[in-house]
């Protein structure tokens, strides 16, 4: 790790099998914390380059406790967080919107870093079981249409990392790793990202792969579609600059879409918008996101994804996905 971290200390970057040799080593324990905080640091205070991202991503993806749900032809919806905006769970709650639509969902997911709740600590507080086991994750996707994979059940190559995540309290490279690395393999994918830049990696890395996606960066810096503004949606086949009246919507403003200051805030708005009692605001996030995932999945425009899960949420089958996720749990 010494001359690592000295020659990224010199500007230096390293290749795609030196940076996937990292998380291995992190992986058996080769490291002490401080080194480990020292490599997270770096990335921190420069960009980080498609090839070492593509190493590091390549190291979890070989290292996962990974799951075979090909047959449910999934999507995931999910975002890198770390976009400093505290938004309620939006894509946690598309998730289920797109699950009451009809299209199955293997939803990635980890406790908070750099926000007051990420998706696992309100799946968490409304009493959702964490299991990495197969047979329970496929009752979950029969019965509910959906199955939530705990990160840190799926990626033990993260034990050493996650305290001192925990500790230093603000996003780091692993952060923009997330989303790549769910270990259900999914074809399909919705990920929102935190800038630009990381938009054009992911771009990169994703065009290279035989996945359905679309990636979404809104301009004002939310990783996912705000409605405050316009954002990039890039996907295998288009790369678009999306405004809210294009599904007919009005902009909202920054405070609408706020998440709360406890996990205990996210997950009562998080209740109140699935039972169908969100703001016009809320409701229109949500419904703009899944219907973005409804398309990505379905392969239709994203003004057709978004009536669907306009109808997901008002009638009450995001609501019985839920339902029925809390019911398998207990």
């Amino acid at each position: 790790m010494k001359d690592i971290l000295n020659r990224l200390i010199d500007h230096e970057t390293i290749t795609t099998e030196e940076a996937k040799q990292v998380i291995v080593n992190i992986s058996n324990d080769m490291y002490n914390p401080s080194q480990i905080a020292c490599f997270l640091s770096v990335y921190m205070m420069r960009s980080i380059t498609i090839e070492e991202l593509t190493g590091f991503r390549n190291a979890l993806l070989e290292l996962c406790v990974a799951v075979d749900l090909k047959d449910y032809n999934a999507i995931d919806i999910v975002g890198t967080g770390g976009d400093g905006k505290n938004t309620f769970n939006i894509s946690t709650l598309s998730s289920f919107v797109t699950a009451g639509a009809g299209v199955n969902v293997s939803k990635h997911g980890n406790y908070g870093v750099s926000s007051t709740s990420g998706s696992s600590n309100v799946m968490e507080n409304l009493g959702v079981k964490f299991s990495n086991d197969e047979d329970f994750l496929k009752q979950c996707l029969d019965k509910a249409g959906i199955c939530i994979l705990h990160a840190p059940l799926f990626h033990p190559a993260m034990k050493n990392v996650a305290p001192i995540r925990r500790e230093l309290g603000v996003k780091t490279f692993f952060n923009m790793l997330g989303p790549m690395v769910n270990p259900s393999f999914p074809k399909h994918q919705s990920l929102g990202v935190f800038s630009l830049e990381l938009l054009r990696l992911y771009s990169f890395i994703y065009q290279n792969t035989d996945m359905n996606y679309s990636i979404v960066y809104a301009l004002d810096g939310y990783d996912e579609i705000s409605l405050t503004g316009k954002a990039k949606i890039v996907s295998n086949h288009s790369e678009k600059l999306f405004s809210p009246e294009d599904i007919g919507l009005p902009k909202v403003k920054q405070d609408a879409i706020y998440g709360g200051d406890t996990v205990q805030d996210a997950s009562k708005i998080f209740v109140d918008i699935i039972s169908g009692k969100g703001t016009e605001s809320q409701n229109n996030v949500v419904c703009a996101n899944a219907g973005l995932a409804i398309a990505t999945a379905k392969q239709i425009s994203h003004q057709e994804g978004f009536e669907m899960a306009k109808e997901s949420l008002a009638s009450g089958k995001a609501k019985v996905c839920l339902d029925k996720l809390i019911e398998l749990s207990r």
